[in-house]
């Protein structure tokens, strides 16, 4: 009898610990879209937009009028969907799309959008090519990410993200002189994006769909 509880001991240890090592990020997932979600890890808020006052409030902040009945409607068909999460792995992509395509980058730019802004990014990307410029953009700082419209339609949930961002946008020639822009001078820059994911896909990645100008 001993031994049994012994052996009921050590075999209860290692589940605990199994668990431990499985339930922490190790820092080398692939990144978004799963922008969305779980690039970056965020401070446990809810998995909802049910919370309590306090962190509800801080939702909202980040929610813009007639977004709320979208995201219940994502919350309702991926319960494992978070606001919090969400955004900052939506901050996160934001950052590797910029900086992918002014590098002309479109490995990455084939994992992080869909088909028809790929298109679109690497139409753009031949034609600065062709002209011999090269972008020295740099993101200096997300200075707010809000949500501002979702929903679900055919078993796909859509997040719209409107960033305020400040960008250094620089163009220069083949020889690397400045055309166009300035290195000190950071832009407002005010732009809307989308981003998708067929639910219950075994691919948990969001991608960029869509986008605009604010």
């Amino acid at each position: 009898m001993f031994y049994v509880i012994l052996f009921a001991m050590v075999a209860g240890f290692l589940a605990l610990r199994l668990y431990a090592v499985l339930g922490k990020r190790t820092g080398h997932e692939q990144a978004l879209p799963k922008p969305a979600e779980e690039r970056v890890a965020a401070p446990p808020v809810t998995r909802t937009i049910e919370a309590v006052p306090e962190v509800r409030d801080s939702i909202n902040r980040t929610i813009e009028v007639g977004a709320e009945t979208g995201l219940r409607a994502v919350v309702s068909a991926d319960p494992s969907f978070d606001v919090a999460k969400f955004l900052e792995g939506a901050k996160s992509a934001y950052r590797m799309i910029l900086e992918a395509f002014w590098k002309g980058d479109e490995d990455t730019l084939r994992f992080l959008v869909d088909e028809d802004v790929r298109a679109a990014f690497e139409q753009a990307i031949a034609d600065r090519k062709a002209k011999g410029e090269v972008l020295d953009n740099r993101l200096i700082a997300i200075e707010r990410a809000t949500i501002s419209e979702a929903g679900v339609e055919n078993k796909v949930a859509q997040v719209t993200v409107r960033f305020d961002a400040d960008i250094v946008a620089v163009t220069r020639d083949a020889e690397g002189n400045v055309i166009a822009g300035s290195l000190s001078d950071a832009v407002i820059t005010h732009d809307v994006w989308t981003f998708a994911r067929k639910l219950r896909s075994d691919d948990p990645n969001w991608k960029l769909v869509e986008t605009d100008e604010a």
